[in-house]
Protein backbone atom coordinates (compact mmCIF):
# COMPACT_ATOMS: atom_id res chain seq x y z
CA UNK A 1 0.00 0.00 0.00
CA UNK A 2 1.23 3.47 -0.18
CA UNK A 3 3.21 5.07 1.94
CA UNK A 4 1.74 8.28 3.86
CA UNK A 5 3.90 11.35 5.04
CA UNK A 6 3.19 10.61 8.37
CA UNK A 7 3.54 7.10 10.76
CA UNK A 8 0.40 5.57 11.99
CA UNK A 9 0.85 4.11 15.85
CA UNK A 10 -1.85 2.38 17.34
CA UNK A 11 -1.64 2.34 21.27
CA UNK A 12 -4.78 -0.08 22.44
CA UNK A 13 -2.66 -3.19 21.01
CA UNK A 14 -3.12 -5.92 23.11
CA UNK A 15 -1.32 -9.21 23.78
CA UNK A 16 -1.77 -12.25 26.07
CA UNK A 17 1.30 -13.62 28.09
CA UNK A 18 0.55 -17.33 28.81
CA UNK A 19 2.01 -17.33 32.51
CA UNK A 20 -0.18 -14.89 34.12
CA UNK A 21 -3.19 -16.40 31.92
CA UNK A 22 -2.96 -19.49 33.59
CA UNK A 23 -3.33 -17.36 37.13
CA UNK A 24 -6.59 -16.11 35.67
CA UNK A 25 -9.73 -18.74 35.91
CA UNK A 26 -11.55 -19.43 32.27
CA UNK A 27 -9.91 -15.81 30.76
CA UNK A 28 -9.71 -18.07 27.55
CA UNK A 29 -13.43 -18.85 28.00
CA UNK A 30 -15.29 -19.10 24.37
CA UNK A 31 -12.48 -17.18 22.55
CA UNK A 32 -11.51 -18.18 18.86
CA UNK A 33 -8.76 -20.18 18.09
CA UNK A 34 -8.05 -17.11 15.52
CA UNK A 35 -8.35 -14.93 18.52
CA UNK A 36 -6.04 -16.46 20.69
CA UNK A 37 -3.60 -17.16 18.30
CA UNK A 38 -3.36 -13.50 17.54
CA UNK A 39 -3.12 -12.39 21.11
CA UNK A 40 -0.28 -14.91 22.28
CA UNK A 41 1.50 -13.48 18.68
CA UNK A 42 4.24 -11.11 19.43
CA UNK A 43 6.09 -12.17 15.82
CA UNK A 44 5.40 -12.73 12.57
CA UNK A 45 1.32 -13.12 12.20
CA UNK A 46 1.08 -9.34 14.15
CA UNK A 47 3.44 -7.89 12.19
CA UNK A 48 1.77 -9.48 9.34
CA UNK A 49 -1.30 -8.02 9.82
CA UNK A 50 0.21 -4.50 10.71
CA UNK A 51 1.91 -4.72 7.73
CA UNK A 52 -1.18 -5.49 5.50
CA UNK A 53 -3.09 -2.43 7.17
CA UNK A 54 -0.46 -0.06 7.14
CA UNK A 55 0.57 0.26 11.27
CA UNK A 56 3.64 1.27 11.40
CA UNK A 57 4.08 0.95 15.58
CA UNK A 58 2.12 -1.14 18.16
CA UNK A 59 2.00 -0.07 21.71
CA UNK A 60 1.52 -3.40 23.53
CA UNK A 61 -0.56 -4.01 26.62
CA UNK A 62 -1.42 -7.28 27.97
CA UNK A 63 -5.26 -7.86 27.53
CA UNK A 64 -7.49 -7.91 30.58
CA UNK A 65 -8.08 -8.22 33.43
CA UNK A 66 -4.07 -8.09 33.16
CA UNK A 67 -2.64 -7.53 37.38
CA UNK A 68 -6.12 -6.34 38.19
CA UNK A 69 -7.06 -9.47 39.60
CA UNK A 70 -4.43 -11.28 41.26
CA UNK A 71 -3.39 -11.34 44.69
CA UNK A 72 -1.24 -8.83 46.70
CA UNK A 73 1.24 -11.73 47.46
CA UNK A 74 0.98 -13.52 43.84
CA UNK A 75 0.83 -10.26 41.87
CA UNK A 76 4.06 -8.31 42.27
CA UNK A 77 6.96 -10.88 41.14
CA UNK A 78 4.21 -12.71 38.15
CA UNK A 79 3.99 -9.34 36.94
CA UNK A 80 7.61 -8.51 37.00
CA UNK A 81 8.49 -12.00 34.86
CA UNK A 82 5.42 -10.34 32.56
CA UNK A 83 7.02 -7.14 31.87
CA UNK A 84 10.34 -8.80 31.82
CA UNK A 85 8.90 -11.19 28.56
CA UNK A 86 7.14 -7.96 26.90
CA UNK A 87 10.60 -6.46 26.62
CA UNK A 88 12.29 -8.85 25.49
CA UNK A 89 9.56 -9.56 22.47
CA UNK A 90 9.93 -4.88 22.09
CA UNK A 91 13.79 -5.38 21.69
CA UNK A 92 13.52 -7.87 18.81
CA UNK A 93 11.42 -5.44 16.66
CA UNK A 94 12.02 -2.09 18.42
CA UNK A 95 10.90 -0.04 15.59
CA UNK A 96 7.56 -1.52 15.12
CA UNK A 97 6.96 -1.90 18.90
CA UNK A 98 6.78 -0.24 22.34
CA UNK A 99 5.17 -1.11 25.54
CA UNK A 100 2.58 -0.11 28.71
CA UNK A 101 3.38 -2.14 31.94
CA UNK A 102 0.97 -4.19 33.31
CA UNK A 103 0.76 -3.77 36.99
CA UNK A 104 -0.19 -5.47 40.26
CA UNK A 105 -2.48 -3.14 41.74
CA UNK A 106 -3.22 -4.75 44.71
CA UNK A 107 -0.09 -4.25 45.93
CA UNK A 108 -0.36 -0.48 44.84
CA UNK A 109 4.14 0.08 46.54
CA UNK A 110 5.07 -2.86 44.70
CA UNK A 111 3.00 -1.70 41.73
CA UNK A 112 4.52 1.80 41.87
CA UNK A 113 7.65 0.36 41.96
CA UNK A 114 7.25 -1.95 39.09
CA UNK A 115 6.18 1.19 37.15
CA UNK A 116 9.22 3.06 37.93
CA UNK A 117 11.14 -0.26 37.11
CA UNK A 118 9.47 -0.88 33.50
CA UNK A 119 10.26 3.14 32.83
CA UNK A 120 13.34 3.41 33.52
CA UNK A 121 15.20 0.37 33.18
CA UNK A 122 12.60 -1.13 30.04
CA UNK A 123 12.26 1.83 28.27
CA UNK A 124 8.02 1.47 28.55
CA UNK A 125 5.72 4.44 27.92
CA UNK A 126 3.70 4.12 31.00
CA UNK A 127 0.98 1.44 31.88
CA UNK A 128 -2.29 -0.04 31.07
CA UNK A 129 -4.72 -1.37 34.14
CA UNK A 130 -7.94 -2.81 33.19
CA UNK A 131 -11.05 -2.59 35.44
CA UNK A 132 -11.68 -3.16 39.22
CA UNK A 133 -8.78 -4.29 41.17
CA UNK A 134 -10.19 -7.39 43.01
CA UNK A 135 -13.76 -5.32 42.96
CA UNK A 136 -12.09 -1.74 44.35
CA UNK A 137 -11.81 1.13 41.57
CA UNK A 138 -8.28 2.71 41.73
CA UNK A 139 -9.37 6.20 42.83
CA UNK A 140 -9.03 4.95 46.55
CA UNK A 141 -6.76 6.63 48.49
CA UNK A 142 -4.70 3.46 49.17
CA UNK A 143 -3.84 3.39 45.29
CA UNK A 144 -2.34 6.97 45.34
CA UNK A 145 0.77 5.84 45.21
CA UNK A 146 0.62 4.46 41.63
CA UNK A 147 -0.34 7.54 40.86
CA UNK A 148 2.66 9.72 42.63
CA UNK A 149 4.73 7.55 40.87
CA UNK A 150 2.94 7.65 37.47
CA UNK A 151 3.72 11.75 37.94
CA UNK A 152 6.93 11.53 39.20
CA UNK A 153 7.61 9.84 36.23
CA UNK A 154 5.68 11.82 33.89
CA UNK A 155 4.19 8.59 32.44
CA UNK A 156 0.25 8.23 31.61
CA UNK A 157 -1.33 5.52 33.26
CA UNK A 158 -4.24 3.69 30.88
CA UNK A 159 -7.18 3.23 32.19
CA UNK A 160 -9.02 -0.13 29.76
CA UNK A 161 -12.06 -1.52 30.63
CA UNK A 162 -12.88 -4.95 32.50
CA UNK A 163 -15.91 -6.59 33.46
CA UNK A 164 -18.28 -4.52 35.77
CA UNK A 165 -18.55 -5.66 39.27
CA UNK A 166 -20.41 -8.92 39.87
CA UNK A 167 -23.44 -6.57 41.70
CA UNK A 168 -23.96 -4.77 39.07
CA UNK A 169 -23.78 -7.28 36.46
CA UNK A 170 -26.54 -8.91 38.13
CA UNK A 171 -28.60 -5.76 38.62
CA UNK A 172 -28.36 -4.27 35.43
CA UNK A 173 -27.47 -7.04 32.72
CA UNK A 174 -28.51 -10.61 33.45
CA UNK A 175 -31.76 -10.41 31.95
CA UNK A 176 -30.12 -9.95 28.25
CA UNK A 177 -26.68 -11.67 28.92
CA UNK A 178 -28.05 -15.19 27.24
CA UNK A 179 -29.16 -13.19 24.02
CA UNK A 180 -26.65 -10.14 23.97
CA UNK A 181 -23.52 -11.58 25.70
CA UNK A 182 -21.57 -8.35 24.55
CA UNK A 183 -24.36 -6.16 26.31
CA UNK A 184 -21.64 -6.43 29.62
CA UNK A 185 -18.31 -5.94 27.54
CA UNK A 186 -17.79 -3.10 24.60
CA UNK A 187 -21.47 -2.76 23.57
CA UNK A 188 -21.82 -1.17 27.46
CA UNK A 189 -21.07 -2.63 30.43
CA UNK A 190 -17.42 -1.93 29.63
CA UNK A 191 -18.21 1.78 28.69
CA UNK A 192 -20.35 2.40 31.75
CA UNK A 193 -17.61 1.03 34.21
CA UNK A 194 -14.53 3.07 32.94
CA UNK A 195 -16.51 6.31 32.62
CA UNK A 196 -17.68 5.54 36.26
CA UNK A 197 -13.88 5.10 37.01
CA UNK A 198 -12.71 8.47 35.40
CA UNK A 199 -15.33 10.40 37.00
CA UNK A 200 -14.68 8.97 40.52
CA UNK A 201 -10.80 9.84 39.70
CA UNK A 202 -11.96 13.79 39.13
CA UNK A 203 -14.31 13.33 42.64
CA UNK A 204 -11.85 12.24 44.36
CA UNK A 205 -9.09 15.01 44.68
CA UNK A 206 -6.22 12.58 43.12
CA UNK A 207 -5.42 15.72 40.54
CA UNK A 208 -5.41 18.17 43.06
CA UNK A 209 -2.64 16.11 44.55
CA UNK A 210 -0.79 15.17 41.40
CA UNK A 211 -1.57 18.04 39.26
CA UNK A 212 0.32 17.05 36.61
CA UNK A 213 -1.16 13.46 36.84
CA UNK A 214 -2.07 12.11 32.76
CA UNK A 215 -4.53 9.32 32.44
CA UNK A 216 -6.06 7.70 28.90
CA UNK A 217 -8.80 6.48 28.12
CA UNK A 218 -9.50 4.02 25.33
CA UNK A 219 -13.65 3.51 22.94
CA UNK A 220 -13.26 7.82 22.28
CA UNK A 221 -13.25 8.37 25.71
CA UNK A 222 -16.09 5.98 27.10
CA UNK A 223 -18.55 8.64 26.07
CA UNK A 224 -17.65 11.21 28.16
CA UNK A 225 -16.61 13.73 25.94
CA UNK A 226 -19.94 14.15 24.86
CA UNK A 227 -21.79 14.42 28.21
CA UNK A 228 -18.69 17.45 29.84
CA UNK A 229 -21.18 19.94 29.94
CA UNK A 230 -24.55 18.29 31.33
CA UNK A 231 -21.75 16.31 34.27
CA UNK A 232 -20.11 20.27 34.97
CA UNK A 233 -23.28 21.43 35.15
CA UNK A 234 -24.54 19.39 37.20
CA UNK A 235 -21.73 18.63 40.05
CA UNK A 236 -22.19 22.78 39.99
CA UNK A 237 -25.42 23.24 41.33
CA UNK A 238 -25.57 24.22 44.92
CA UNK A 239 -24.96 21.43 47.68
CA UNK A 240 -21.52 19.95 45.90
CA UNK A 241 -18.14 20.78 46.62
CA UNK A 242 -16.36 23.37 44.04
CA UNK A 243 -15.20 21.20 41.10
CA UNK A 244 -14.88 22.43 37.82
CA UNK A 245 -14.92 19.10 36.34
CA UNK A 246 -14.85 19.73 32.31
CA UNK A 247 -11.52 21.82 32.95
CA UNK A 248 -10.30 18.83 35.06
CA UNK A 249 -11.05 16.68 32.38
CA UNK A 250 -9.54 18.36 29.36
CA UNK A 251 -6.29 19.17 31.57
CA UNK A 252 -5.75 15.18 32.41
CA UNK A 253 -7.13 12.95 30.22
CA UNK A 254 -6.65 12.19 26.82
CA UNK A 255 -8.73 9.55 24.69
CA UNK A 256 -7.77 7.20 21.58
CA UNK A 257 -10.21 6.02 19.23
CA UNK A 258 -9.49 2.00 19.61
CA UNK A 259 -12.37 0.28 18.74
CA UNK A 260 -14.78 3.20 18.00
CA UNK A 261 -14.04 4.59 14.20
CA UNK A 262 -17.38 7.13 14.38
CA UNK A 263 -16.57 10.47 12.64
CA UNK A 264 -19.75 12.15 13.94
CA UNK A 265 -18.08 10.97 17.54
CA UNK A 266 -14.85 12.20 16.56
CA UNK A 267 -15.80 15.50 15.61
CA UNK A 268 -17.70 15.90 18.81
CA UNK A 269 -14.71 15.19 20.60
CA UNK A 270 -12.44 17.49 18.92
CA UNK A 271 -15.08 20.00 19.90
CA UNK A 272 -15.46 19.25 23.22
CA UNK A 273 -11.58 18.16 24.15
CA UNK A 274 -9.40 19.67 21.35
CA UNK A 275 -7.52 17.17 18.48
CA UNK A 276 -4.47 17.45 20.90
CA UNK A 277 -6.02 15.35 23.26
CA UNK A 278 -6.64 12.40 20.93
CA UNK A 279 -4.72 9.33 19.71
CA UNK A 280 -5.16 7.00 16.93
CA UNK A 281 -5.86 3.30 18.32
CA UNK A 282 -7.53 0.41 16.75
CA UNK A 283 -7.57 -2.20 19.90
CA UNK A 284 -6.30 -5.33 17.76
CA UNK A 285 -7.11 -8.30 18.15
CA UNK A 286 -10.16 -7.61 18.97
CA UNK A 287 -11.01 -5.29 16.63
CA UNK A 288 -9.67 -6.01 12.86
CA UNK A 289 -6.66 -3.19 11.79
CA UNK A 290 -7.74 -2.71 8.32
CA UNK A 291 -11.48 -0.70 9.24
CA UNK A 292 -9.67 1.73 11.89
CA UNK A 293 -6.85 2.72 9.35
CA UNK A 294 -8.97 3.07 6.45
CA UNK A 295 -11.33 5.03 8.51
CA UNK A 296 -8.38 7.10 9.26
CA UNK A 297 -7.30 7.49 5.77
CA UNK A 298 -10.70 8.48 4.86
CA UNK A 299 -11.13 11.50 7.88
CA UNK A 300 -11.60 14.81 6.12
CA UNK A 301 -9.30 16.62 7.86
CA UNK A 302 -6.24 18.51 7.17
CA UNK A 303 -3.00 16.62 6.52
CA UNK A 304 -1.14 18.13 9.96
CA UNK A 305 -4.05 17.35 11.45
CA UNK A 306 -4.61 13.72 10.37
CA UNK A 307 -0.49 13.38 11.29
CA UNK A 308 -1.51 14.23 14.74
CA UNK A 309 -4.64 12.25 15.08
CA UNK A 310 -2.31 9.16 13.25
CA UNK A 311 0.60 9.46 15.80
CA UNK A 312 1.98 13.11 16.35
CA UNK A 313 0.12 13.34 19.27
CA UNK A 314 0.77 10.04 20.77
CA UNK A 315 4.86 10.58 20.18
CA UNK A 316 4.63 13.68 22.29
CA UNK A 317 2.20 12.09 25.46
CA UNK A 318 5.02 8.84 25.30
CA UNK A 319 8.22 10.79 24.19
CA UNK A 320 8.10 8.72 20.98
Amino acid sequence: MARRPYPVIALEEHYWDRELVSHLSGAEGSRSKPLLDRLYDLGDLRLREMDEAGVDVQVLSHGAPSGQKLAADVGPALIRGVNDRLAQAIALNPSRFAGFAALPTAAPEAAADELERCVRELGFKGAMVHGLTNGEFLDLPKYWPIFARAEALDVPIYFHPSFPHPDVTAAYYKDYMDDFPMVIRAAWGYTVETATQAIRLVLSGVFEQHPNLKIVIGHMGETLPYLLWRINQALSRPGHRPLDFAATFRKHFWITTSGNFSTPALECAIKEIGLDRIMFSIDWPFVANGPGVEWLDGLALPEAEKAALASGNAKALLKM
